[in-house]
């Protein structure tokens, strides 16, 4: 019992002694910095840490020194005179209640490497890998990866080791950081610093910072959600306080009606809004967790491989580069630093429209638009069915190529892929133009330049062009084409041309022109009779045709129908199908209703699409076209057994039911793709009948009990039939 008692009094007097003398902290810096790292050249050296408040920091490097005090929350911050790049390493000294000596230091050009797999994909993984890996002995060169660790709040710190070049450790770089450093290492004798922060699969918004959110009005709907769920901000005090107010509402109510025996209602939800946001994928998390940390450490630049994950987004991904680039500058206080992005390589992303990847590579072009910026195109270096082109090689050399022009004075390098640079329209021609030829343009194979089409007013569609090379210029023509207004080029999802400048920069995806409207290029008239033309407004449980051919039409082999439907001023939708005459009778292949004794439930042959509405999928000789023409009502059961159909839910496997004289469908369908192409439903609800092109994205796909007929200004059908030869 002595022996506890004495133990307790000299626990008790340390205690003692430890509140009468408060510990010193050890001053320290950020987990990044530390041996074998680089510092970036010609720029005042930005270094920070944490120490005790009120403690005096020195910080020494080189023979040059510099003072700091931590503030109030103990960090501290300092500049030290820019420094020219060198082979010689030095040290780097930080005093405070302690000393830290990081060594191995050099002074050379540090770029910023982020985005999805393609930028994280190692050297190892790449084409000729052990013969690269061998020959990685570049001790000049370091590399540094950030940990993959997403997070609600900006981390201030995160920690990693910077590695020396060599065959031990290169395999494990970042493929394309690695391949542009060794260019510029090559040419610039320098060393080269690569922070490599960049996750697989993931989006563009999670490493985009909420400011990058609030500079682009586009993205207000990210930006309101992220600020919402920020402790702190006015919205989230709002949202707090009201649901606070409703909880102690309840609560009283809830605590009288116990005292009474009754029943309650239940307690009001947290709202959706505040809770925390839980995805790596989430906006801001890779941000949080990988960049801000980062942040106002000085870099020459960034690169950037990413979109794969975004790329069914159109121009909206344009405005999503603009948040991550300006919201990155804005922090980073450097101005607009170079940013230089590959464009995603052509591959095959299952069944989706292939004219969805040529939309998002025109919106990654559409990024060179903002200020120091520029574009690797790749499309000559792709594997149709490997998302990873091992090939990254060429993407570290093109990226090098940017950088050495642009940024350290290589004027006379050819360093971009030739663009368009005017369009003329000569008759039946058209003239394309070109700046950054390198010398005039040449195609890789020595044919004659691919993937070019044109298109014209009745020429039924973009069809294929024939390409001549004239200098700086291509020279197209069509024999399908009267006289083209319009072009595109290398634009499908497979797309591999051949044209490239005189460096052998391939030529990335664009177009030009003014396209006709979308029903002026359909070659309906050449091969087409019209038969009915209503204007839907008309409907009526007793169709009345504005326009009424049938008596004239003799025999036939193929049907069409053209749908339009427009809301006010927009350019409105619109879809011409046609397939193998599935009747003989011109009298039941306008709308179904019961006098017309029309009813098909069936495949139909050869369908060809041709669809203003990106979502419908176009093509021609579909085999996997079914119709739903009948008058009577139906239910979802699939009991025709039509493939991929549901019975739960109303698509293009539905079962007509009585009255014959019900509810209604004319329903045009893709079974392959899951695809309504159009449907017209209840015509005897008139302006509350059904109208669609492609898949609804209410509960039904085939838009029954939609009852949107009233919502469009402009609603017309025109049924067509190909005279027999």
């Amino acid at each position: 019992m002595k022996k506890l008692a004495g133990l307790k009094v000299i626990v008790l007097t340390l205690l003692g002694v430890m509140s009468c003398s408060p510990l010193r902290a050890d001053v320290r810096l950020p987990g990044f910095i530390g041996d074998h790292m680089v510092l970036q050249q010609q720029t005042p050296i930005r270094l920070w840490g944490w120490a005790d408040v009120g403690e005096s920091v020195e910080v020494a490097l080189a023979g040059q020194k510099a003072t700091a005090t931590p503030n109030e929350d103990g960090r501290w911050q300092v500049e030290l005179p820019a420094m020219k790049a060198g082979n010689q390493p030095h040290s780097l000294t930080v005093t405070g209640n302690n000393t830290i000596e990081v060594k191995d230091i050099l002074i050379g050009e540090v770029w910023l490497c982020s985005g999805q797999s393609n930028m994280e994909w190692s050297v190892a993984a790449s084409a000729n890998a052990k013969a690269e890996i061998a020959a990685a002995t570049y001790p000049m060169i370091r590399h540094i990866k950030i940990p993959r660790k997403p997070s609600t709040t900006p981390l201030k710190d995160i920690s990693a080791p910077w590695q020396v070049c060599s065959p031990e450790t290169a395999g494990g770089f970042t493929a394309c950081g690695y391949f542009m450093a060794r260019r510029l290492h090559q040419d610039l004798e320098v060393p080269i610093g690569l922070v490599n922060s960049s996750w697989g699969g993931t989006r563009v918004e999670p490493w985009t910072p909420p400011i990058g959110f609030r500079q682009v009005d586009a993205l207000s709907e990210i930006y309101q959600s992220v600020l919402q769920r920020t402790p702190g901000s006015e919205s989230y005090r709002a949202t707090l306080a009201n649901h606070v107010e409703t909880t102690e509402a309840w609560i009283a109510t809830a605590t009288e009606a116990m005292k009474s025996g009754i029943a309650v209602q239940p307690s009001p939800d947290f709202p959706a809004g505040l809770v925390p946001f839980q995805s790596h994928q989430d906006p801001t998390m890779l941000y949080n967790g990988m960049i801000h940390a980062l942040v106002g450490f000085p870099i020459r630049g960034a690169i950037w491989y990413q979109g794969e994950s975004n790329h069914g987004e159109g121009m909206l991904y344009f405005e999503k580069k603009k948040a991550l680039i300006g919201g990155w500058r804005t922090l980073w206080g450097q101005g607009d630093f170079p940013f230089y992005y590959v464009q995603i390589a052509p591959f095959q992303y299952g069944n989706e429209d292939p004219t969805i990847l040529p939309r998002f590579w025109e919106a990654q072009a559409a990024v060179e638009q903002l200020p120091n910026t520029a574009m690797v195109v790749i499309n000559d270096i792709a594997t149709l069915g490997n998302i990873h082109p091992p090939n990254k090689q060429d993407v570290g050399d093109r990226l090098a190529r940017l950088a050495l022009k642009n940024d350290y004075g290589k004027d006379d390098l050819v360093a971009n892929s030739p663009e368009m640079d005017s369009l003329e329209i000569l008759d039946d021609r058209l003239k394309i133009t070109f700046r950054d030829t390198g010398g005039g343009l040449k195609t890789r194979d020595g044919k004659p330049p691919s993937h070019f089409e044109v298109i014209g007013v009745g020429s039924g569609g973009y069809q294929p062009a024939v390409a001549t090379i004239d200098g700086d210029a291509v020279i197209l023509s069509s024999d399908e084409v009267e006289k083209p207004v319009a072009f595109r080029f290398a634009w499908h999802k497979l797309a591999e041309p051949n044209l490239t400048g005189g460096t052998g920069l391939p030529v990335g995806a664009f177009r030009g022109g003014e396209e006709p409207d979308f029903v002026s290029t359909l070659a309906i008239d050449r091969e087409y009779q019209l038969v009915y033309d209503l204007d839907l407004s008309k409907l009526n449980e007793r169709i009345e045709y504005d326009v009424d051919h049938s008596e004239n039409v003799s025999a036939f082999d193929r049907i069409g129908y053209l749908l339009e439907l427009g809301s006010g001023g927009d350019e409105g939708q619109a879809v011409f199908v046609s397939m193998k005459a599935f009747t003989d009778d011109v009298k039941k292949i306008g709308i179904p209703t019961a006098a017309s004794g029309a009813r098909f439930q069936q495949a139909v042959e050869a369908m060809d699409v041709f669809s203003s509405v990106e979502t419908v999928t176009e093509g021609r000789s579909i085999a996997t076209g079914n119709l739903e023409f009948w008058p009577n009502n139906y239910g979802p059961a699939n009991k025709a057994g039509v493939k991929n159909a549901s019975n739960t839910q109303y698509d293009f496997g539905d079962e007509p039911s009585p009255p014959t004289a019900g509810y209604g469908s004319m329903q045009v369908h893709n079974f392959a793709e899951r695809q309504t192409v159009f449907a017209i439903n209840h015509w005897s609800a008139a302006a509350g009948a059904d109208l669609g092109i492609g898949n609804s994205s209410g509960q039904h796909r085939d838009w029954t009990f939609t009852a949107n007929a009233g919502s469009y200004a402009k609603k017309r059908l025109r049924v067509y039939v190909r005279p027999a030869h």
